[in-house]
C-alpha cells in the first residue's frame, strides 16, 4: 500500500473530515496506518482499540499513528498498544508538519487542547467513496454536560470564519458535489466568537446566496434551544435547505434532562418538533438519545420512551450510557448495564415503528433522491431510498415516487 494512508475512522462527521484532511497531509507515506478515534463511548473506544491490535497482526510492518479525541485525552494509553508509532492531538493531526517522514518517527504530539483559540482552515475536495460532503464551520464546545468527555477532546468552541466556509463549498460544488452537510462539535453555537456574534443562520443564509450553483445544504446535529430565526426562515422558505433536522435530544424527562446539565426542557424540544413541522409538514426528524442514564429509574426512563412515540421520531440514535471517566455522571449513582441495554433496544424499536410510520407517509409522492449507489440514497428528508428496478449513477440527484416500504426504508421508481 505504498504511497496511501490506509486511514480507519470512529466517531463523528467531523472526524470524517477531519480523516480526509489527514489522507491529503500524509499522501505520499508508505505503510502508514492512521487510526482516527471517538471518545463519546467505552465501546467507541474498544473498537479503535481493537482496529489497531488487528491492523498491527495484518500488517506488522506498517506504522500506526492514533489520533482523535480518544487519543487527545490519554495519550500514553494508545502509545503503550503493540505497533502504535505516533498519537498526534487533535490540533496536531491537523497540521501538515505532523506528517512528514521525518516527523513521523518523533512520537507523541498532543498539546493542550483548552488552549486553542482558533480553526485552521482545511481546503478539502474529495471524500473517499461518498457523494455527500462535510464541511467543519466550528470546533471544540463551551458546554459541560455532566455525561460528556468530548470538550476536553475537542477544546472550546471556535468558529470558521463565513469566507473560509464560503471557499470550501464552492471547492466541493466545483468538485462535483451536490449535497453539502455543516458540522462540527456544537455548530448551533457558530459565531459566538466572531465579530458581530452571528449566528449559524446568518452562515446558511450568506452560503446558499454565496454559492448559489449549491444545490442542497444540510445540518448535522442541532442543540434545541439554539435553532435562530434565520434557520427557520430557510426551513419555512428555501428549498436548498433540506428539510431534515438532527436534535441533540438525549432524554425524554425533566428530571433527567436537569442531571445532564442539558438547557432545554421537554416542552422546549416539543415546541421545536411541532414548529418545524409546521414550516415543512413532510420534515424528517432525527435525535441522539441515552438510555439509562445514571439515576434514571423505570418512571423516568418510561417518561422518555412516551416522549419518543408521541413525537413520533423516525431516526433515532440510541445509546446505553457509557461512563467517561472524569465527567461528574460517572460518579452518579449508576443504572445496571443490562438495563441500560435493555431500555436502549426499546427505544430502538419505538424508533423503528416511527420510521416505518413516517415513510408510510410518504408513498406516493415525489422525492428528489440524492444517490449513493448505482440504486440507492437518500431524499431531500433524509428517507432511505431504494430503486425497485433499474439503476443510475451514484452522484446524481433524481426524481422517483415511493411505492413501497420495507424494514430498510423506501423502495421507489425513477420518475
Amino acid at each position: 500500500m505504498s504511497g496511501a494512508p490506509e486511514i480507519l475512522t470512529f466517531g463523528c462527521r467531523l472526524n470524517t473530515y477531519e480523516s480526509e484532511v489527514m489522507r491529503g497531509h500524509a499522501a505520499g507515506l508508505d505503510d502508514v496506518i492512521i487510526v482516527n478515534t471517538c471518545a463519546v463511548t467505552a465501546e467507541a473506544e474498544r473498537q479503535a482499540r481493537q482496529a489497531i491490535r488487528r491492523a498491527h497482526r495484518d500488517r506488522p510492518e506498517a506504522r500506526i499513528v492514533v489520533t482523535g479525541c480518544a487519543a487527545q485525552i490519554d495519550p500514553a494509553r494508545w502509545e503503550a498498544l503493540p505497533g502504535v508509532a505516533r498519537v498526534l492531538g487533535n490540533r496536531e493531526k491537523l497540521d501538515a508538519a505532523s506528517w512528514t517522514p521525518v516527523a513521523l518517527g518523533e512520537g507523541r504530539a498532543v498539546s493542550d487542547i483548552m488552549a486553542a483559540t482558533e480553526t485552521v482552515p482545511h481546503l478539502v475536495t474529495e471524500f473517499a467513496g461518498r457523494t455527500r460532503a462535510f464541511v467543519e464551520v466550528q470546533q471544540g464546545c463551551d458546554h459541560r454536560c455532566t455525561f460528556c468527555i468530548i470538550p476536553f477532546g475537542r477544546g472550546p468552541s471556535r468558529s470558521v470564519p463565513v469566507g473560509v466556509v464560503v471557499e470550501q463549498v464552492r471547492a466541493l460544488v466545483a468538485a462535483g458535489y451536490r449535497e453539502v452537510v455543516l458540522t462540527g462539535v456544537d455548530i448551533t453555537s457558530w459565531g459566538g466568537d466572531l465579530p458581530g456574534r452571528p449566528a449559524l443562520g446568518q452562515l446558511c443564509r450568506r452560503l446558499l446566496a454565496l454559492v448559489p450553483e449549491l444545490e442542497r445544504l444540510r445540518l448535522s446535529s442541532v442543540d434545541p434551544v439554539e435553532i435562530d430565526e434565520d434557520l427557520w426562515r430557510l426551513l419555512e422558505g428555501e428549498p436548498r435547505f433540506m428539510p431534515y433536522l438532527h436534535l441533540s435530544l438525549q432524554a425524554g424527562s425533566d428530571m433527567v434532562l436537569k442531571r445532564m446539565k442539558r438547557r432545554h426542557l421537554v416542552a422546549d424540544v416539543a415546541g421545536v418538533i411541532a414548529r418545524a413541522r409546521a414550516c415543512r409538514p413532510e420534515l424528517g426528524i432525527g435525535a441522539d438519545v441515552i438510555a439509562g442514564f445514571p439515576t434514571e429509574s423505570d418512571e423516568l426512563f418510561d417518561e422518555t420512551l412516551a416522549f419518543v412515540r408521541g413525537q413520533g421520531l423516525p431516526y433515532l440514535h440510541v445509546f446505553p450510557y457509557s461512563e467517561r471517566p472524569g465527567t461528574p455522571a460517572a460518579r452518579m449513582p449508576a443504572v445496571p448495564v443490562p438495563v441500560r441495554r435493555e431500555r436502549a433496544a426499546r427505544l430502538r424499536v419505538a424508533g423503528r415503528e416511527a420510521a416505518r410510520a413516517y415513510h408510510a407517509g410518504l408513498l406516493g409522492r415525489t422525492l428528489n433522491v440524492l444517490l449513493e449507489t448505482a440504486t440507492s440514497g437518500h431524499s431531500e428528508e433524509f428517507a432511505p431510498v431504494r430503486l425497485a428496478a433499474g439503476e443510475s449513477e451514484a452522484g446524481r440527484i433524481v426524481a422517483v415516487r415511493a411505492t413501497a416500504v420495507d424494514e430498510n426504508g423506501l423502495v421507489a421508481d425513477i420518475l
